[in-house]
């Protein structure tokens, strides 16, 4: 445990850490965590020194029933963050934002803003959300009352070096007089240009689809391992996400089982290409619905920034493509995509290593965020 906590930071639906640790890049500790799904918050756990005290792993809407527990760790906070998932802001929703049932959780975390009061907020989201921003300005003012300044911006991802194409709604408000616009500004100065695919990839061991189907606990040098000692390839990339830091092991770096004719397919596209081209008319499935299926497989190009990696690759990577391995991208690799440090240990079952990095804000962009509020905080 830290005994020289300056910066104290709430952070809720926390997932695997990913938003919680760029933001501790920048300068915040986290005090207080709150994740419903036990296995995530077990990743968050392996890579914070926190005890178990600072965690309510459940329901914030049971956890808001009883906050006057917690009054120790969520007592003059610098910094609450979270995404709220937040079914109902759809432009053809005529149902208030506040009001429909499937909002539940973001009306939670409103409640726990009201309850806790932190000098700044930050909540991230699809860019959806920003169809709905006049209203959401209104639920915040509902909760928050005048004391707090907020506004919004769409970030992207790839504009603060992360070698993805992905956006973010971020909402940021504060009761300390500061003008969000500046902090906007001040996020705006962290801004570089991206690394590329190949950046992330480059050095990794070669790892080939796992051969039989079923087995879970396979580890070998061909479809690789949970943990393995390793040296890595210090370029540019590696600095950016690990520092000067010595890594000497490798984590999570371990391909899942693929059929034949999937590793036919992975090997005979070429980078960028999709289930349409050419060179796989002669094996591809689903033909009668190309229109539906056209992504089904798409193999990654080395020297662009990756599309946006996600949750789905849990049930498959056919359209993480290898750019040049006949396999999809390893959870190691999406972690890397994502910007967390190699030393960063994704926990649980493997399908569920790839749901964690799928669902976390890629680490940078919220240093860059994290960074940008700090300058206002200090």
């Amino acid at each position: 445990m830290k005994s020289n906590i300056k910066y104290k930071m709430a952070d809720l639906f926390a997932g695997c850490g990913g938003l919680s640790l760029g933001l501790e890049q920048a300068g915040f500790s986290p005090w207080f965590v709150n994740e419903i799904i036990p296995a995530y918050c077990a990743t968050y756990k392996r890579n914070h020194f926190l005890s178990d005290d600072h965690y309510y792993i459940g329901d914030i809407n049971e956890l808001n029933k009883h906050l006057d527990d917690y009054k120790e760790y969520i007592g003059d906070l610098d910094l609450v963050c979270g995404g709220p998932p937040c079914q109902g802001f759809s432009m053809a929703n005529r149902q208030r934002l506040i009001d429909d049932p499937r909002n539940q959780l973001y009306k939670a975390y409103l409640y726990f803003l009201s309850v806790t009061r932190p000098k700044f907020f930050i909540m991230e989201n699809v860019r959806g959300m920003a169809n709905k921003i006049e209203e959401i300005k209104e639920n915040f003012k509902e909760y928050l009352g005048e004391d707090y300044e907020f506004d919004y911006r769409l970030l992207y991802a790839q504009d603060f070096g992360v070698p993805q194409n992905r956006e973010r709604f971020i909402f940021i408000g504060n009761r300390i007089g500061v003008s969000v616009e500046d902090v906007f500004k001040a996020i705006d100065k962290r801004k570089k240009e991206p690394f590329v695919l190949r950046d992330a990839l480059v050095g990794l061991p070669h790892l080939e689809a796992k051969q039989e189907k079923g087995k879970i606990d396979v580890e070998n040098e061909e479809s690789g391992f949970t943990e393995r000692d390793f040296i890595y390839e210090e370029n540019d990339f590696y600095h950016f996400i690990n520092g000067e830091k010595k890594i000497t092991k490798l984590y999570n770096h371990k391909n899942r089982y693929n059929n034949p004719r999937d590793i036919e397919i992975f090997s005979r596209l070429p980078q960028g290409a999709n289930s349409l081209h050419d060179s796989i008319a002669d094996i591809m499935p689903y033909k009668r619905r190309n229109d539906i299926f056209k992504d089904k497989y798409f193999k990654l190009d080395e020297t662009q920034i990756c599309k946006t990696i996600t949750s789905h690759m849990k049930y498959d990577c056919n359209m993480y493509i290898h750019p040049w391995e006949a396999r999809g991208l390893s959870p190691r690799e999406a972690a890397r995509i994502q910007t967390f440090p190699d030393d960063y240990v994704i926990t649980g079952a493997q399908n569920s290593w790839y749901a964690q990095v799928g669902n976390a804000v890629p680490v940078k962009l919220a240093k860059a965020i994290g960074e940008g509020i700090m300058d206002f905080i200090k």
